[in-house]
């Protein structure tokens, strides 16, 4: 990427139209798009991890106002709620919708390797972004970009059963006569701080999916809840 016009990245720039947001300090907006792989270890200036850091918080109370004012259900279902929202399947899945891959700033070897796609990364980068402009912009520009691309996927939350994905998989396979759902660890990365788990769950005659998050039961509820989405009708 190469500076133009007003100091400005030019994918920086296509990726500001997109979220309809334009930075007052383009520097946060480079540090929230540059993975840490970026540079090959010669990179002098800083990686989004922090940004990731605040905006999984930045994130989190949105959601939590959000779904206390759309919804009327219990503590325990909205916190189930909360947990869908904020995972990093749903932040990869909006950052695909605004191509924060094309902004990314990644290594020769990453970028080879896919990083544009991973959904590692991408949920990373979303919680980066949202961090971002929180600090340059405030809570209330935070907030619109939350409304604009999270509200129709809270809305679609809202909107399925409240019941625990893992237990609905286990009374749909023992109804069809199936023992009962195999989990399995396929990976763990990240430091010990921050694992992130990608568990495969399995019912015998039906099918497999998969499932990632930042502990075992999240990654395995949110394996259920995919293959029930494939489940058979």
């Amino acid at each position: 990427m190469k500076l133009v016009g007003e100091g400005r990245y030019p994918r920086l720039s296509a990726l500001e139209a997109r979220i309809g947001y334009t930075f007052q300090d383009i520097d946060i907006l480079v540090c929230a798009m540059t993975h840490s792989s970026y540079g090959d270890g010669q990179r002098s200036t800083a990686d989004n991890e922090r940004l990731e850091f605040l905006g999984d918080r930045v994130l989190g109370l949105l959601t939590a106002a959000a779904l206390f004012h759309y919804s009327s259900e219990s503590e325990g279902t909205l916190a189930r709620r909360l947990n869908a929202m904020v995972r990093k399947e749903t932040c990869a899945q909006i950052a695909r919708e605004v191509s924060i891959g094309d902004a990314l700033l990644l290594s020769t070897a990453e970028d080879r390797q896919g990083g544009r796609e991973k959904t590692s990364i991408l949920g990373d980068a979303c919680e980066a972004l949202i961090a971002a402009i929180y600090l340059d912009g405030g809570y209330g520009e935070a907030k619109k970009f939350y409304d604009r691309f999270w509200l129709p996927v809270l809305e679609q939350v809202v909107q399925k059963s409240a019941k625990d994905p893992k237990t609905e998989l286990q009374e749909r396979a023992m109804a069809v006569g199936q023992v009962l759902p195999k989990y399995e660890i396929l990976e763990r990365s990240g430091p010990d701080h921050r694992p992130l788990f990608v568990i495969q769950v399995s019912v015998d005659g039906i099918g497999t999916a998969k499932g990632t998050g930042k502990s075992k039961r999240d990654a395995e509820r949110f394996a259920a809840v995919h293959l029930l989405e494939g489940w058979p009708s």
